[in-house]
């Protein structure tokens, strides 16, 4: 069992919480001469075809569909939060505040990335297309065993606190405006990381060992529906970049940046949640089995 309570996790919650007028406002605007994500996850400079300008462009399109892939899988963590905070209204008090400024939080981390989205088109320019419709990602993720959906999104909490501290809290290249952004993001994620946890724990509790595992199969399952989004995303990013840059890559080019940006979109987005140690804390206690399951998978996204 984990060391965190719903208490506890509402109380840090509180300390934490922010609003959108923190971060929105006419008078900061994003810096398009800077690099928007850090290169561990960018991963656009090891394509010697492009110039330093391309590199920045590819990376700040890349930074735009990191925005847009939040705002997307929020989609389906809301309405999953809310589900599991539904039956228990009248019981536990803690548990029923915490579920729901959960949710309200995720809500308000879905209007930040759309206000962050516009800003980037304004001044980008160039139309940068993204996978979607968020709804029905949402569906096809939801319609999946809820533990399934419990740890996929524990996974994605994980991520993004790796993404912060790991990548994006140390890196000074990349443009103060879009850094606040993921600070801000990752404040209110740390604690929802330990309320997924939480979850994920009650939905183990009255499972039998194959139900378990079933669960374990869902979560897998939607890793590979994720996956072959992000591959679509890396399409969807090449294009932009040529409309942005007006240059037309040769073939040879065009397969070096597929191959190497759909790794980096793997990385970013499920070898970086897979391999978090409390990430694997939790798939090991649901089974010593389910956590080799994991570790054998993992190589692949990293």
């Amino acid at each position: 069992m984990s060391p965190y309570t719903f208490a506890a996790s509402f109380a840090s919650a509180q300390k934490a919480n922010w609003k959108l007028e923190d971060i929105l406002g006419a008078d900061r605007g994003l810096d398009f001469d800077q690099a928007f994500l850090p290169e561990s996850l960018a991963r656009v400079e090891g394509l010697e075809f492009l110039d330093a300008g391309e590199r920045r462009i590819l990376n700040q399109i890349r930074g735009h569909a990191y925005l847009s892939i939040f705002g997307l899988v929020e989609e389906f963590i809301l309405p999953f939060v809310l589900d599991h905070a539904r039956p228990q209204l009248s019981g536990d008090d803690w548990r029923v505040r915490s579920l729901l400024q959960f949710a309200s939080e995720e809500a308000k981390h879905i209007q930040l990335f759309k206000a962050f989205r516009d800003e980037f088109q304004r001044g980008f320019g160039h139309r940068c297309d993204v996978i979607g419709p968020p709804r029905a990602i949402a569906d096809a993720v939801l319609a999946h065993d809820p533990l399934g959906v419990a740890l996929v999104i524990l996974h994605i909490e994980w991520m993004t606190q790796r993404h912060f501290t790991d990548s994006v809290r140390q890196d000074a290249r990349i443009d103060p405006r879009f850094k606040d952004l993921l600070k801000f993001h990752w404040m209110e994620e740390a604690q929802h990381a330990k309320l997924d946890t939480l979850m994920v724990e009650s939905l183990l509790e009255s499972r039998s060992p194959e139900q378990r595992t079933a669960g374990v199969d869902a979560y897998f399952s939607i890793g590979g529906l994720l996956d072959g989004g992000l591959k679509q995303q890396v399409e969807f990013d090449l294009a932009s970049f040529e409309r942005a840059t007006g240059r037309r890559l040769t073939d040879a080019e065009r397969d070096r940046l597929r191959e190497v940006q759909h790794q980096a979109n793997r990385w970013t987005y499920l070898g970086s949640g897979m391999t978090h140690p409390e990430f694997r804390k939790s798939v090991g206690a649901i089974s010593p089995r389910e956590l080799e399951r994991l570790d054998a998978v993992a190589p692949t996204f990293c």
